[in-house]
């Protein structure tokens, strides 16, 4: 009798998904699917309206990544328009992307893995959340609410809003950071810093902890999909990069996108799923997110970050393919954003007022933008007329990218599971809370 497992919602990344596991007579696996819901549908509503209004709009797609889906969007308008923006307009957006990556990254450690960690997969569901984590382990609660604090309050502060941002126009930005504004988060960064420190050491105790699932589980080769400014992580501007299993790297301006991408809508699934297609080399799976980033990457924009890395590629080799390794990776990310956020902080570009251009002629023509959002690549391709309305648009998110490499995981894991039993035997460490 073939028995089908449902697990629903599994996650809401842009889209409300679900995950579906058949098993057969034998106890063979024969299908698992993660079903995800599209934004297809926003491509449809961008038709029609003025370019300058689109990262007014899409930011809606999430509320978890805003912020990037109101930058990559004026990104594209301004390639598509051939526009400059002044130097104190780029740094603000990186403000901006890295204040996001600081907030989501230290909300995922803590509120989304901590919980299973620290009490154990096992535990009562109850109980295996972040409330119960703040209750037996105030400290660390108070730590972690803090982190998420200041980089939602920065996010509003640059962006004028934390969840749906409106600072960002096509030239530019709308204006500086106020003195006074930016000066108050400066007498923040360095217990932010230190907190960023011990969250590194909780992480990498909760690796020591559970090496043996870490090393073992879900351990799947693929392609990485990240972007990189001349090999450099970088989660605001610079080229995409693929990462083969083996770790070769192949690096395409984004405008040549669709050189590297194939895209298609199997018949199980209603997402799309992302291939990767090289000239003179085989078809495969990528996967995006935090490990594929630092997959991706040389070395870390940042001193304290680049020496994580090293520790983490020490442990684990350049390429790992260890699906509990993005905790890992997000953690070296979270290191980075802080550091970044410190340095532009102390820049008086971002409370100078020449931040915008009055040069924005609309015309005819489309133009990329591409940005990494916690989860993932965003990328935006935008077709305007020549009175500034869209023609046009392509987008291609986080969970578009994710979704055959999540299915990929699934299998091999469910395998391991139900046909290999090769989990019966792992070391599992005591919950550090009960």
């Amino acid at each position: 009798m073939v028995k089908e497992i449902v697990v629903d919602p599994v996650t809401r990344l842009e889209g409300h998904g679900g995950l579906r596991l058949v098993l057969g007579d034998d106890g063979k696996v024969q299908d698992v699917q993660f079903n995800i819901t599209s934004t297809r549908f926003f491509e449809k509503f961008l038709e029609g309206r003025y370019c300058e209004n689109i990262p007014r709009i899409t930011p809606r797609i999430c509320g978890i990544c805003p912020i990037p889906h109101h930058l990559t969007p004026t990104k594209a308008v301004e390639d598509a328009w051939g526009v400059q923006i002044p130097p104190a307009a780029y740094k603000l957006r990186q403000l901006l992307q890295n204040a996001k990556q600081y907030s989501s990254h230290a909300l995922h450690f803590y509120a989304l893995a901590a919980p299973d960690f620290l009490l154990g997969p096992f535990a009562d569901p109850a109980l295996r959340n972040v409330v119960h984590v703040i209750n037996k382990m105030p400290e660390v609660g108070t730590m972690a609410l803090k982190m998420m604090d200041f980089g939602q309050k920065l996010c509003a502060a640059v962006g004028g809003k934390s969840v749906h941002p409106i600072s960002a126009i096509v030239g530019g930005m709308k204006k500086p950071l106020d003195e006074d504004v930016r000066d108050l988060f400066l007498k923040q960064i360095e217990d932010q810093v230190e907190w960023t420190k011990k969250t590194v050491d909780i992480g990498l105790k909760v690796v020591e902890d559970y090496w043996d699932v870490v090393a073992n589980v879900g351990v799947v080769p693929t392609y990485y999909l990240g972007m990189t400014k001349n090999g450099v992580h970088d989660i605001y501007d610079g080229d995409i990069r693929i990462v083969s299993p083996d770790g070769e790297k192949f690096d395409y301006p984004p405008q040549k996108y669709l050189d590297a991408l194939g895209e298609h809508i199997p018949e199980h699934s209603y997402a799309t799923h992302m291939y990767y297609k090289p000239a003179g080399y085989p078809e495969g799976i990528y996967r995006a997110n935090t490990l594929a980033m630092i997959n991706c990457a040389d070395k870390m924009a940042t001193p304290l970050a680049d020496e994580a890395l090293q520790a983490m590629r020490a442990k684990v080799g350049n390429i790992p393919h260890h699906t509990f390794a993005y905790h890992w990776a997000r953690l070296i990310e979270l290191v980075e954003s802080i550091e970044v956020v410190a340095t532009l902080l102390q820049d008086d570009d971002v409370v100078n007022p020449d931040c915008k251009t009055l040069d924005v002629q609309p015309r005819e023509g489309d133009g990329v933008g591409v940005t990494e959002a916690p989860r993932g690549l965003l990328l935006y391709h935008i077709w305007s007329d020549a009175e500034g309305i869209c023609k046009k648009a392509n987008l291609l998110v986080a969970t578009n990218h994710n979704i055959a490499g999540i299915e990929k995981t699934l299998m091999h894991v469910a395998k391991q599971v139900f046909e290999d039993k090769a989990l019966d035997g792992l070391k599992l460490p005591d919950p550090w809370i009960k």
